[in-house]
C-alpha cells in the first residue's frame, strides 16, 4: 500500500506517520493479496477536534471513513475500526450475492474472515420506499444548485447544457457545493 498523509492545519510527526501505517497495513490481513492500492488520508484540526479522514479506492470496492475525536491517535483507531466493519460486511454481503458464482470480489479476501452475524447485518434487500420520475431539464451546474436550494433538496440531478451528460449536484457538509460527472 502506497501511503499519502496530508494534514489540514497539522503537521504530520513521524511517530502519527508511523501510527497511521502500522494501523492502516493491519488491514492487509483481511485479503488474500496485499492491495497495491493508495492510502489517502487526511487529517485535520479544527478547535479542539480532530479529524481523520481515509479513503482506499481498490478495483470493485472502495473503502472510506471518517472519524472525529479530541485525540487524534484515539481518531485513527476509531476510523481503523470503521473500515474493518467494513470489509467484513461487504465480505458477507459478497459471499451471500456469489454462494455459487466465481466472482473475483469474492476471492478478494480471505476466507477466515468472520462473516459478520445475521443481527449486526440485518437485510441483503434494500427497499425501494418511492420512485419519482421527471424530465431532465438541460441546465448549467449554478442553475441547478439554484433548483435544489429552491426545492429544499440536498441533491439534484440535471441534463449538463454544455454536454448533455447526466449531472448531479449537491450540498457539502462544509455548506459549499459538490459536482457529480460521468467519466468520459
Amino acid at each position: 500500500m502506497n501511503f499519502n498523509i496530508r494534514g489540514e492545519n497539522l503537521e504530520i510527526t513521524d511517530a502519527l506517520r508511523d501510527h497511521v501505517e502500522k494501523k492502516v497495513s493491519k488491514l492487509e490481513r483481511y485479503f488474500d493479496t496485499t492491495p497495491s492500492s493508495d492510502v489517502h488520508v487526511k487529517m485535520s484540526v479544527l478547535n479542539q477536534e480532530q479529524k481523520v479522514e481515509i479513503t482506499i479506492p481498490m478495483p470493485k470496492l472502495l473503502l472510506r471513513a471518517e472519524e472525529k475525536h479530541a485525540d487524534m491517535y484515539a481518531a485513527v483507531d476509531l476510523v481503523i475500526e470503521k473500515l474493518e466493519r467494513q470489509i467484513r460486511k461487504h465480505k458477507t454481503k459478497v459471499n451471500r450475492k456469489y454462494r455459487n458464482g466465481d466472482d473475483s470480489l469474492k476471492f478478494m479476501f480471505k476466507n477466515e474472515l468472520e462473516p459478520l452475524a445475521d443481527e449486526e447485518f440485518p437485510d441483503d434487500d434494500f427497499e425501494i420506499v418511492r420512485t419519482k420520475r421527471f424530465d431532465l431539464k438541460p441546465m448549467d451546474a449554478e442553475e441547478a444548485i439554484l433548483q435544489m436550494d429552491m426545492l429544499g433538496h440536498s441533491f439534484f440531478v440535471f441534463s449538463n447544457s454544455v454536454n448533455g451528460d447526466t449531472n448531479v449536484v449537491y450540498r457539502r457538509r462544509d455548506g459549499r457545493y459538490g459536482l457529480i460527472e460521468p467519466e468520459s
